[in-house]
């Protein structure tokens, strides 16, 4: 019984060592507040989903076609035995051209996963750069954009390229998403 009391009494001497030790340490600059997302690729666009947004992100799991939907729609998929309906974001911004195609390297494409009120999916995008951090003072309005994804962007960084914020939530609640019947 001494001897786990003289451990615990060491442990305490090296606490307190350690918390002496550290007393000196110089302080941290202040952190600046920073804004966390996902960043993915669409075609040649760099984009980043607030990381609320995104409950989980996958390789391109097996899925099951669905007859009746539009192109967009790849399938169906099991994640741990909840059916995600798998849709390809890039086909769905093209509208119902097939001219589009995802990246031709199947290994780079990872699906986001989006839980949101009643919409439980997997966003099909063709590849995904991980967590980016930017300074929430840097988020900037987003540039004048056109087209049928211009409502889903909720503004903008400033890196190496631009990084467009796109909001799967909103997209979630769009009419245009949910129609999937064709």
């Amino acid at each position: 019984m001494t001897e786990s009391l003289t451990a615990f009494e060491r442990l305490l001497q090296i606490d307190q060592r350690c918390r002496l030790l550290a007393a000196d340490l110089p302080s941290q600059p202040t952190q600046r507040d920073s804004w966390s997302g996902i960043g993915f690729r669409l075609g040649e666009a760099w984009y980043v989903a607030p990381m609320g947004e995104v409950s989980e992100v996958l390789h391109e799991p097996r899925f099951t076609q669905l007859p009746g939907v539009k192109t967009w729609v790849r399938g169906v998929a099991n994640l741990r035995g909840r059916l995600l309906p798998i849709m390809d974001l890039c086909g769905f911004f093209a509208g119902n051209e097939t001219s589009h195609e995802l990246s031709t390297v199947r290994k780079q494409r990872r699906v986001l996963v989006v839980e949101h009120n009643e919409v439980f999916a997997g966003l099909l995008v063709d590849e995904v750069f991980g967590l980016q951090h930017f300074d929430q003072d840097s988020l900037a309005p987003a540039a004048t954009l056109s087209g049928p994804i211009a409502p889903f962007i909720k503004g903008r960084f400033q890196r190496e390229q631009d990084w467009q914020v796109f909001s799967p939530f909103a997209l979630a609640q769009s009419q245009s998403f949910m129609h999937v019947a064709v």
